[in-house]
């Protein structure tokens, strides 16, 4: 029997606000010493009360607003009962039946066509502490930092089919996260989690729904810290569950974790219904009337998101589906290039961006990989960073003094300008004293000329490079290689 996959996830970031979710301790997740941002609220003194942080309210309605959620009139916190030594009060305050955003969709593009994910609710809860093992399995300690931080829960309706599609949705959620501002989003460091709800479902040819006749039973994969993991984990389940049920084998609900040693999923415990949790509404805080709040200004807050971006960029600036990709991926990325190209057309009416975008995506992005710098402690200006390129443009510079230029714009944040003057850069454009080096190249590489004479281009670039290391990368491209053909046809 053919089975169809069905995938549903509910992902969990830690949002970017100053403190924690129920007091004001700070929300620091670079804080290295355990047990540093803790208070008798977020450790589950006794008699201690929570006060809602009204920031990360405000985030996750923005995200709401974002995926085209409504937004109710009002929300609650719940209690949300189980018992592990990362939850110090033995209960997490989550939401339940009230949360904060309900319905929406993000939509993806496969290789096939754009598919439309439904969104079944966003709310808000804390964080657990972090439990750190011994090495020899006898030992675990509790570090509070990350209690009570505030984190936001996306679930989703089950309408994704497969691991491509399902890491293509996590990543655009990551990148809109990223967007708004209102977290990292950083898989590294705990601040996204993806859980993977999965079945098989007997495959039915006619039926055209997206909602399949029968569902099968659900597996909770839990712990999946990388998108990479999170793929490879989606296709071991699906063939795990497929051959368990060729077998006539009948599958539990549960909860399985991820052995990335073995490749493979492994049953940690029985999947848990909403009744297991014994929710009720949070007694120590209030209903949350989200009419008192400004909708209207967290709706107006929401910028211009990736999908909307990409349309644009290839649109006004003529990008390929690759280069558009790179430069949606960072939203600082993209910023400095949209600020790059304002600059750019000051100077050249209908500029072309390929240039620029080599220049920026290439030479400058490896130069800050290589030293691991962000763009936001880049030195270097947009302004500046476009002048340079306008000059390689114009053929004021060779594409290899650009690149000695760029160097030393990232090392001393100066202008292109300021350093051609202090080190004494000139480019050679006499035509009489490109002439002699082109006759000495020309002389000394018979065969490169004979190549090019039957039509073979690279040759002609073979020739150009020598030429230009004889003028030590000074030389002016389009004087150089327009002396070279007309000597080579002499």
């Amino acid at each position: 029997m053919e089975y169809q996959p069905i995938i549903g996830l509910e992902i969990h970031s830690e949002l970017k606000t100053q403190t924690k979710m129920f007091c004001d301790c700070l929300n620091d997740p670079e804080e290295k010493h355990p047990n540093t941002n803790i208070c008798p609220v977020c450790v589950g003194h006794p008699g201690t009360l929570p006060v809602a942080n009204l920031k990360a309210v405000e985030a996750v309605l923005k995200l709401g607003f974002a995926l085209n959620s409504r937004i109710p009139k009002d929300s609650k916190f719940d209690r949300k009962n189980y018992f592990y030594p990362d939850l110090p009060k033995g209960y997490q305050i989550s939401q339940y039946d009230k949360p904060l955003a309900l319905g929406g969709a993000l939509e993806i593009k496969n290789q096939k066509s754009n598919i439309k994910i439904r969104i079944t609710r966003i709310h808000l809860e804390e964080d657990t502490a972090r439990l750190q093992h011994s090495e020899d399995g006898k030992s675990s300690l509790v570090d509070f930092n990350r209690a009570g931080v505030p984190l936001m829960e996306l679930v989703t309706e089950p309408d994704l089919r497969n691991a491509e599609d399902t890491v293509k949705f996590a990543k655009e959620l990551q990148l809109i996260l990223r967007y708004l501002e209102i977290s990292d989003a950083d898989m590294e460091k705990g601040q996204f989690r993806v859980e993977v709800n999965i079945s098989l479902s007997p495959e039915n040819p006619n039926n055209k729904s997206q909602i399949p006749n029968k569902l099968g039973t659900k597996v909770e994969i839990k712990n999946l810290n990388s998108f990479r993991v999170v793929g490879e984990a989606i296709d071991y389940e699906i063939r795990r569950q497929g051959e368990a049920l060729e077998k006539g084998e009948v599958l539990k609900q549960e909860t399985r974790g991820w052995d990335d040693a073995k490749k493979r999923t492994v049953s940690q415990r029985s999947k848990e219904d909403s009744h297991d949790y014994r929710y009720f509404p949070e007694p120590d805080l209030p209903l949350l009337d989200l009419t008192k709040l400004d909708l209207e200004a967290i709706k107006v807050s929401v910028p211009e998101l990736p999908a909307q971006k990409r349309i644009r960029f290839a649109k006004e600036y003529g990008l390929s589906d690759l280069q558009t990709e790179i430069l949606i991926g960072d939203r600082w990325l993209a910023k400095f290039f949209e600020e790059s190209m304002s600059e750019f057309k000051l100077q050249i009416p209908n500029p072309k961006s390929q240039t620029l975008v080599n220049y920026l995506t290439s030479d400058l992005m490896g130069l800050m990989n290589k030293e691991g710098v962000k763009l936001s402690e880049l030195k270097i200006n947009p302004e500046d960073f476009s002048e340079l390129v306008f000059m390689v443009e114009q053929g004021e510079l060779s594409s290899r003094m650009a690149k000695n230029i760029l160097l030393e714009m990232y090392k001393t944040g100066l202008d292109p300008h300021e350093i051609i003057k202090e080190q004494g850069i000139s480019q050679v454009s006499d035509r009489g004293a490109i002439e002699l080096v082109v006759k000495e190249v020309i002389d000394a590489n018979p065969k490169a000329v004979a190549d090019y004479k039957k039509g073979k281009e690279n040759a002609l670039a073979f020739l150009m490079g020598q030429s230009m290391a004889k003028l030590k990368g000074q030389g002016n491209p389009k004087v150089l290689i327009q002396t070279l053909k007309k000597i080579i046809n002499l």
